[in-house]
């Protein structure tokens, strides 16, 4: 095994050290081993009668290049003269030694040790260190040694022209704090430094102005490699701060739960983001540029911006800048912020939905032209963000809501007969339009929690630096005891006003301009007496299983979420109940408490953490044969039986101008809902005329009916004019909501409305495609007549769908759970593209994976990397273009001139030939079985030539062809030797037989 390499300056011999404490030499430039060994046992003295150790260091001599320095961990240091094979000079210590540098004279050496200490050493007096040192232990009285620390892994010793040298070391701590994080010291003259760092030390290197090791060195930084993350150290100032690092990483500093990619941004928005998010960079960096500048890279001939959005488990959120091969962070954000730190022993609401991380991210939607940002939480929360160059103070409370969303069916499932009436009331059907603190609950002892949000909002007045700014404040409420369900679909409408969520229960419509909820009801609501199930009342039933709650963990679960249909059309649980509805409800809730909580607690506490698990492909079998058996359902009035009972989820939201109604003449703003069970929903936005009336007037939201049952989950919504266009969603154009210019004041709102073409011929206007899981199918409007549908996959379903723009044109884009990746032409659902690509293993891709504008999509391939796909033949022909250089060539700095006297009387040693020591011709080779050379594929050119198709074919033939040459080569040198062996049997046979010739036989 290795266990250490050095790499003199300006040479092609690589040093290695071994574990049984030899050194060998390599040619790096033909990766030959030379016949050239230090054995162990040669460099220590005979006497000596134990093993040194593993090699620990290997480094030439400043003063001479013949000289290699041999440290060994066992303490024992010896200065082997390479031309004479001898060891010239043999150091012994006590301590374990990790590490030795040298001073740039050549006359001494520093070693770090186990203990904690230092030791300098002179060549002139081998015997014992004249300098030993403990720089973290505890000073003892005289005549004691100092106190032991926690050993020195690594120390580099610089010397300056002009002051005193520094002595940087990592490790070396006391012991007196167990919990003290990794660190790296820092000593110049008197002073020493402690940096701590925020992850373990994997190595560190300074940078010197001079790469000749026998010049003053004159260090200027160091940089240090941590487990994750890079930070380089300016040594030029006092302080010794940090460079700011301009790459990357920190985007993995929290997992990361879910991603948004948006190619072909507004160009002016990045700028924006890069200058608000430099403000709250932190401060203390050096003010110098970032000295590590080798390698360059090229952008190729993409024009257009890109953006990515990663949610985190912690809350956060970060926008990155996507350059090709690199990421910029330009703006991050922290969602636990509009919320009170929950203190020990509180937010026990919390804890039985989700065991930890409460502000996790689950959803994102972004507005790059109204730049208004909306994300969701595992605890059932909904933020809208809207985005402001001015800094604010205001109280989040105002700006709060608290919304009930419950499942109705379950309050008439009981075995008592004065239940409440299965139908219900007329007023249950209007929308529910309620405050924050708006609660109902009945705060007594035995009753269950009720319209208690999981999260408290900050009741004191909060400052909000320019950027993005909570606007508003959704949360879900308890319901007679039960947690509310994470929520499945989100989006936002600008231009509308309005934001719409839904989860397994239901669906909820906000409107967050006035700050009032226009709809909060159930699924089942929506289709009222025509209800395609028949969902009726039924009789009592036994426990459910595990799945009952239809939590859904979607960022990390592929559950399916139509496990659990809606039963009946009771719909008791909205704002404008009846108090005599509510007593019933209170005793019938007292009755079924007991047994349910206790079951309810660990069944939500085991869902959690089976969402949690990363999914296998046995678990994806296995949902897979759950989804096929949900499709073939029979649609009869048996479907309410209890083996078959689930609930229908809100599965995908889409606004839109579109025709609310069949055969509608004119069109309307609308909100398009998908269900889990395949239905989709229309429901018709009638909003104010006027800006002035749009802050006071009420906005009206009417269910106007829905369309033939799709196969399958709805997965995505989009709409296409008469042309064959793809129709953008209407949105409001940005303006500053903090801005005090008075000319502002009067500025109204910019609506951008793509309508369909209005035309007086009679016919439909608009296409609308709709995606689910198993099938897609467009639409024409308003005749709401089927043009065409395409079973998109039979035997597995698809995991993520989004109709996006390439080469000017709209298509289907669709990522399978089989690993396919399906691309269809719109409107006419035409197979484009069918590859396997990636079969789903790890949930992670699952719930990452994002598909964009121009033939992009990207996923997290490991909790470390994101990995970048693209479906363009456009930008597959422009790889080359894009693929960066490793090393940069620069010329190599002069050397100083040392003058005559300094260069015959200092002991500098002339330079020697290392060709002509390590060459076969005088060293031989190395033994065939110490060392097996595996041929690589070119190097750098080898993987360029890779990239690329015939390209590829030739690299791979040339090295095909030096492997060929290389084994034709050495059975040459075989063969070789076997003629000159037998001649030389030949020679020595005719030598004795003229030795013998005229020989009697008794003379032998």
């Amino acid at each position: 095994r290795i266990t250490y390499c050095h790499l003199p300056f300006q040479s092609k011999w690589l040093y290695v050290g071994t574990e049984r404490g030899n050194t060998h030499i390599v040619n790096i430039e033909s990766f030959i081993l030379s016949g050239y060994v230090i054995m162990w046992n040669k460099a220590i003295e005979l006497s000596t009668k134990t093993h040194p150790g593993p090699v620990v260091h290997l480094s030439d001599s400043p003063r001479d290049e013949g000289k290699l320095l041999i440290g060994y961990e066992n303490g024992t240091v010896v200065l082997w003269d390479l031309k004479s094979k001898r060891a010239e000079l043999r150091v012994y210590y006590d301590e374990a030694i990790h590490s030795i540098d040298w001073h740039h004279e050549g006359k001494q050496f520093m070693c770090s040790h186990s203990d904690g200490s230092l030791t300098l050493w002179n060549l002139k007096s081998p015997s014992r260190p004249f300098q030993t040192t403990i720089p973290h232990g505890k000073s003892q009285r005289e005549g004691r040694k100092s106190e032991s620390c926690k050993p020195i892994l690594k120390v580099e010793y610089k010397t300056c022209r002009n002051s005193e040298p520094f002595i940087i070391f990592s490790g070396g701590l006391s012991y007196d704090k167990a919990c003290r994080r990794p660190s790296l010291t820092i000593m110049h003259g008197k002073a020493i430094t402690v940096l701590e760092m925020d992850h373990p030390i994997v190595e560190f290197l300074t940078l010197c102005e001079t790469p000749y090791p026998n010049e003053f060195q004159e260090p200027y930084a160091v940089v240090v490699l941590l487990e994750k993350d890079l930070i380089v150290v300016d040594l030029t100032q006092s302080n010794f701060p940090i460079f700011e690092n301009p790459y990357p990483m920190d985007i993995h500093e929290s997992p990361v739960t879910c991603t948004a990619y948006f190619a072909d941004c507004p160009p002016d928005l990045i700028l924006v983001l890069y200058s608000i998010g430099v403000k709250h960079k932190k401060q203390g960096y050096s003010n110098k540029e970032w000295p590590i500048s080798g390698g360059a890279w090229n952008l190729g001939t993409q024009t257009y911006p890109e953006i990515i959005i990663t949610g985190h488990q912690e809350g956060g959120l970060k926008i990155w800048e996507y350059i090709r091969i690199t990421l910029q962070m330009l703006y991050k954000l922290k969602t636990s912020k509009v919320f009170e730190k929950q203190k020990v022993g509180e937010g026990k609401q919390t804890c039985e939905i989700v065991e930890e991380d409460p502000y996790a991210i689950q959803m994102i939607y972004w507005c790059p032209e109204s730049r208004i940002l909306c994300v969701s939480g595992v605890s059932a929360y909904v933020i809208i963000y809207k985005f402001s160059r001015h800094e604010i103070t205001t109280e989040i409370v105002p700006s709060s809501l608290e919304v009930r969303l419950q499942y109705d069916v379950e309050d008439i499932i009981t075995p008592e007969t004065e239940t409440s009436p299965p139908f219900p009331d007329l007023s249950s059907h209007l929308p529910s339009r309620s405050l924050s603190g708006s609660t109902n609950t009945v705060a007594s002892e035995g009753v269950a929690k009720d319209s208690i949000p999981c999260l408290s909002v900050k009741t004191r007045p909060v400052r909000m630096p320019p950027g993005y700014q909570a606007e508003l404040v959704i949360q879900l409420v308890w319901v007679d005891g039960e947690p509310p369900q994470q929520i499945t679909s989100l989006s936002v409408s600008s231009a509308y006003g309005i934001v719409a969520f839904g989860n397994c229960n239901g669906l909820a419509v906000v409107d967050f301009m006035q700050k009032t909820v226009l709809l909060s009801m159930g699924t089942v609501d929506f289709y009222r007496s025509s209800d395609l199930y028949q969902r009726q009342p039924r009789s009592p039933r036994k426990k459910r299983n595990g799945l009952f709650s239809g939590l859904t963990e979607l960022n990390d679960s592929p559950v399916p979420l139509e496990l659990e249909r809606c039963k009946s059309p009771t719909a008791g649980k909205q704002n404008g109940r009846s108090k005599m509805d509510m007593m019933k409800k209170s005793l019938i809730t007292q009755k079924r408490e007991t047994k349910k909580r206790t079951f309810k607690k660990r069944a939500l506490s085991e869902l959690i953490k089976g969402s949690r698990k990363l999914s296998l492909p046995t678990d994806l079998k296995a949902d897979l044969e759950i989804r096929e058996n949900s499709y073939n359902r029979s649609r009869s009035s048996s479907i309410s039986s209890i083996d078959k009972d689930s609930k229908e989820a809100i599965t995908a939201l889409y606004f839109m101008e579109s025709f609310a109604r069949k055969n509608d003449s004119t069109i309307s703003p609308c909100l398009f809902v998908g269900t889990s069970l395949g239905m989709v929903l229309i429901i018709s936005l009638n909003l104010p005329s006027t800006d002035e009336q749009r802050f006071t007037e009420p906005v009206i939201v009417l269910p106007s009916g829905y369309t033939p049952l799709m196969k399958g989950a709805v997965l995505t919504f989009s709409c296409m004019d008469r042309t064959g266009g793809l129709m953008q969603p209407p949105y409001e154009v940005w303006r500053d909501p903090n801005n005090i210019d008075e000319n502002e004041k009067s500025w109204r709102r910019k609506l951008v409305v793509n309508s369909p073409s209005a035309s007086q011929e009679i016919g439909d206007h608009q296409y609308t495609i709709i995606c689910s899981e198993k099938q897609a199918k467009v639409f024409s409007l308003p005749s709401q007549t089927c043009l065409y549908v395409h079973s998109i996959t039979e035997t597995s379903f698809i995991l993520q769908a989004d109709v996006v723009v390439m080469c000017n044109s709209a298509c289907l884009a669709c990522f399978c759970a089989n690993g396919h990746i399906m691309i269809m032409s719109l409107p006419s659902l035409r197979p484009m593209l069918d590859v396997n690509y990636l079969p789903l293993t790890d949930m992670r891709i699952a719930r990452t994976f994002c598909f964009t504008n121009e033939g992009q999509a990207l996923y997290l391939v490991s909790p470390t990397e994101i990995q970048r796909v693209t479906y363009s033949q456009d930008m597959c022909d422009h790889l080359q273009d894009m693929l960066g250089d490793l090393f940069t060539p620069i010329e190599t700095p002069e050397a100083q001139n040392r003058g005559f006297l300094k260069g015959l009387f200092g002991g500098s040693g002339q330079t020697f030939d290392r060709e002509e020591l390590f060459g076969e011709a005088s060293a031989g080779r190395a033994s065939r079985s110490l060392a097996q050379h595996i041929p690589g594929p070119g190097g750098i050119e080898g993987v360029k030539g890779a990239a690329g198709g015939v390209l590829g074919e030739l690299t791979r033939a040339r090295i095909a062809l030096d492997e060929r040459g290389q084994r034709l080569g050495e059975l040459e040198e075989k063969t070789a030797g076997m003629m000159t062996s037998a001649e030389a049997f030949s020679k020595h046979a005719h030598e004795l037989m003229l030795k013998y010739k005229d020989k009697k036989w008794y003379q032998f």
